[in-house]
Parts: structure tokens; sequence; C-alpha cells
């Protein structure tokens, strides 16, 4: 099968790339709506860009009818946010909060979510999320014809759970991906949940 992406529309391209591109880690965002209370949603066009300055990015579409995102706006109004990676347990949370609701009304408050506090982080995180990261907004760029936004943020603060996470005899930072269990996205209804972690050494 070879297919000539020129001949697609833009939603069988979205269909076909999220179904090739995988599996991708998923971005839970937690930005502040202008009410203060929070607003919640996943992105899984997002991925590290850059270690100095310490980048990430997520990648937005716009609403159904036309209007920006609610993490759009609210990080462009306020600049601050967290992103968390979700473990395989909070699937069903991840997934109900990706739900439009309408502008303003909190995802934390319709799910009935638990918050904590995130030190060095002007906004909180999850209380059940094993891996948080606090950002400022860096950049917004646009495009295409949408326009797709790419919102770049720099990170500032990790929050990570003792559990999954220690110091190697070098002084330097151990994740234990088996420990975190993070989701991972597929196409369409998919997600993917954990697998084997094989570690192999470098080539000389």
């Amino acid at each position: 099968m070879n297919i000539d992406l020129d001949h697609l529309s833009s939603a069988d391209t979205y269909f076909a790339m999220t179904q090739a591109i995988i599996p991708r880690p998923i971005a839970w965002v937690l930005s502040e709506n202008d009410a203060g209370d929070y607003n919640l949603a996943p992105f899984s066009y997002f991925n590290a860009v850059c270690s100095d300055p310490p980048l990430i990015m997520i990648s937005l579409g716009k609403k159904p009818d036309g209007t920006p995102k609610d993490t759009r706006v609210n990080i462009e109004a306020r600049r601050a946010f967290v992103v968390h990676i979700a473990g395989v347990d909070q699937i069903n949370q991840l997934n109900a909060s990706s739900a439009t609701l309408p502008a303003g009304e909190s995802e934390i408050t319709h799910l009935g979510l638990e918050l904590a506090d995130f030190p060095g982080s002007r906004l909180p995180r999850l209380a059940g999320s094993r891996l948080a990261m606090a950002c400022e907004l860096y950049e917004v760029m646009e495009l295409g014809p949408v326009p797709q936004a790419l919102i770049f943020g720099r990170l500032t603060h990790l929050y990570i759970d003792d559990g999954v996470a220690e110091w190697d005899p070098k002084g330097r930072l151990k994740i234990h991906a088996e420990r975190l269990n993070p989701l991972g996205r597929l196409g369409a209804r998919e997600y993917f949940a954990g697998g084997e972690v094989i570690t192999l050494a470098r080539p000389a």
C-alpha cells in the first residue's frame, strides 16, 4: 500500500498520521480559566524539542465551531500551565477530560479530580499523577490554513513521585518507566498501555 497524502483530505490525513506515528506521548494539560478554576485536556501532538532552554511543544487545532481551544486561550492569557504524564490507571479520567465542555467550565470539577500544591509552580498539579511539569509560555506559532497552533513551553520544575524515580550512583536522575507505566496514544479510539522495557548499551 502506497498512499499519496496530496490526494487525502485534511481529516483523512490526520486519521492516517495518528495511526502511523505511534505510540505518542500524551500531554495532559492543566491551565487556568478566567474565573480562577482550571481547565484540563489531553493532547497527543506533543514532545520535547530542546534541552537548553528546556522546551516542550504541544500542537492544538481548534474547536468544532472554529474557535480557539480553551487551553490555548488560557495559556496565552496567563502563560503558566502544567503538563502531566498520565499513568495507565488514569485512562478513564484522561479520556473523559477530552470531552468538549462549555468555555470556562472546569474538567477538574466536572470529573471530581483532586489537586495538590506544586512547589515552584503558580498552578497546582493533579494529585493522582506521578509526573508533572510546570511550564511557562515560551512562544506560539501557527501553521497551515486552520491554523494549527504550536505552543512551546519552557519547563521550570518537575514533580516526580518518589516511587518512580531515584538518583543513580553518578548523581543522575533515573525515572523508572515501568513504574511510571505511562499511557500512550495510538489512532482513533486506541491507547497504548505499557510494554516491555528494553535496555541496550549505546555503541562505542
